[in-house]
C-alpha cells in the first residue's frame, strides 16, 4: 500500500479515494444485519464501482499500460471483466437468496483488484513522467458526465441479458436439482414400477 501525499486532483489520488469509498461500503455492508440497508449499500457501491471501472479503462489504463507492463494491465483487465459479470448479474436481479452471497464475492475481488493495484500497479505508474493532474482533471470530468447523463452499457451486462436466466450459476443448477430430486431415485422409481407390472401380469396368468 501507499501512503503518499498527493494533490487532490492527481488522478492516483482520485483513484485512491475512489478505493476508500468502495471498501468503506464493504465494510458497512458486513456489519448491517438490516436488508433494505444491505440493498441500499448494493446500490450505491455497484454505481461507484461502474464509474470508477470507466474512468480506469477509458481514461487511466490507456495512460500508463505501457509502462506498468502487459502483464499486470492484462490481469487488471480480467479483474475488471469478473466484478463488472457479477454486477450484471446484481442488476438483473440476482437469485434473492443468494444475492447477498453474490455481492460479498464481488467485494472479496475487489478487495484483492485493490490491495494489487496500490501495491504494485500505482507505485510503478507514480514513476511516470506525465501531467497526473491534467489527467486527474479529464477524470473528474469524465466522472461528472457519467453521473449526469448515465453509465453506458458494457459486454458483460449484454452477456447476461443474453443468458437470461439460461446460463445457470452453480447454486441455481443445484437449487434445481434438490427441487426435482436426485435422478437415481427416478430411475429406482421407474425400475420399481416395470417390476410390479410384471409380478402383476404373472398373477394374472396363473
Amino acid at each position: 500500500m501507499f501512503d503518499w501525499m498527493l494533490p487532490e486532483k492527481h488522478a492516483i489520488a482520485i483513484l485512491k479515494k475512489d478505493h476508500d469509498t468502495v471498501k468503506e461500503l464493504f465494510e458497512k455492508f458486513e456489519k448491517t444485519d438490516s436488508s433494505t440497508e444491505k440493498e441500499k449499500i448494493i446500490a450505491k457501491a455497484v454505481e461507484e464501482l461502474k464509474i470508477h471501472a470507466s474512468l480506469e479503462e477509458e481514461i487511466f489504463y490507456p495512460a500508463v499500460r505501457k509502462h506498468v507492463g502487459k502483464n499486470l494491465m492484462n490481469e487488471a483487465d480480467e479483474e475488471h471483466h469478473v466484478a463488472r459479470v457479477l454486477i450484471a448479474e446484481l442488476d438483473a436481479n440476482a437469485a434473492p437468496d443468494h444475492r447477498h452471497a453474490k455481492f460479498t464475492v464481488l467485494a472479496e475481488s475487489v478487495r484483492h483488484h485493490i490491495k494489487e493495484e496500490e501495491s504494485e500497479m500505482l507505485p510503478k505508474t507514480k514513476e511516470l513522467d506525465i501531467d497526473f493532474e491534467a489527467l486527474g482533471q479529464q477524470m473528474l470530468d469524465r466522472k461528472k458526465d457519467l453521473k449526469h447523463n448515465g453509465i453506458p452499457g458494457d459486454e458483460e451486462h449484454a452477456m447476461i441479458a443474453k443468458a437470461n436466466g439460461k446460463g445457470d450459476s452453480p447454486a441455481a443448477a443445484s437449487r434445481k436439482a434438490s427441487s426435482t430430486g436426485p435422478p437415481t431415485a427416478k430411475k429406482r422409481t421407474a425400475r420399481t414400477g416395470k417390476t410390479s407390472t410384471r409380478a402383476l401380469l404373472g398373477q394374472r396368468q396363473k
